[in-house]
């Protein structure tokens, strides 16, 4: 029994590895390059990826030997392997000097939050308040149209008018939600020309009265363990913020 706990556990952690080097790159993986940071054969790593893509977390492309996660992977890594996150406090003092400018109005509160989820996260920021009906504010979809999976004029038109027309995005955002932060990954968006992407949304609050949401839109290779908690720092020092308004 314990033999098998611990094979598991090895899975779950080249599994782990695997999503990280392929967020980190946007190339297949091989299975040498996770056989040398686990001391272990490379035939031993190819017979884990087969069982990893049997069981659906992981495909490869036709040109490639190496692996790259589906959404399935992405959602097990959200939900079971970045269980542990924590931002750390240089990042969190970025995040509290973002807001640089003494603020006295909501609105020019949301749009510099807006600045500072895009520019600690370097990619597309939504700060959205729940009595708007068809307005939000945004930042940072250049990040996005650098990333290499929206080099396609097709999904970046469809990225685009998404924004564009805001009420679908807004809908998707606004949706009811218990946690911290909602993940949504490709076709959990249920939105046309996103499928390939992904959606961390976080609460923010006065005097624990919901007022907004704020969120994150990038491609499914998203670094999640470093989006979700900054996320989750950035509606509390949001929420303080209009504290003092």
């Amino acid at each position: 029994m314990v033999r098998n706990v611990d094979y598991e556990s090895r899975k779950r952690s080249i599994l782990a590895a695997t999503i990280n080097k392929y967020i980190q790159s946007a190339s297949a993986v091989a299975s040498e390059d996770i056989a040398k940071e686990f001391k272990l054969s490379s035939a031993t790593i190819r017979n884990i990826f087969a069982e990893m893509e049997e069981a659906g977390y992981l495909t490869h492309p036709y040109t490639s030997g190496g692996r790259i996660p589906t959404k399935k992977g992405y959602r097990y890594y959200v939900d079971f392997l970045v269980s542990q996150m924590q931002l750390l406090d240089a990042e969190k003092e970025s995040i509290v000097k973002g807001y640089k400018r003494e603020i006295n109005r909501l609105e020019d509160a949301l749009e510099e939050t807006s600045e500072v989820i895009s520019a600690i996260t370097h990619y597309a920021s939504i700060v959205s308040l729940l009595d708007w009906q068809d307005r939000f504010f945004y930042r940072g979809i250049s990040f996005i149209l650098e990333q290499p999976e929206f080099q396609d004029s097709t999904r970046i038109k469809l990225l685009i008018k998404m924004i564009e027309e805001k009420r679908n995005l807004l809908n998707i955002i606004n949706r009811e939600f218990k946690d911290k932060t909602k993940v949504y990954i490709g076709d959990e968006l249920e939105c046309e020309g996103v499928n390939s992407c992904a959606l961390v949304v976080a609460h923010y609050s006065i005097n624990n009265k919901p007022l907004g949401r704020i969120a994150v839109l990038g491609p499914m290779r998203m670094e999640y363990q470093h989006i979700i908690p900054a996320l989750e720092y950035v509606s509390e020092v949001l929420s303080e913020v209009l504290g003092r308004i």
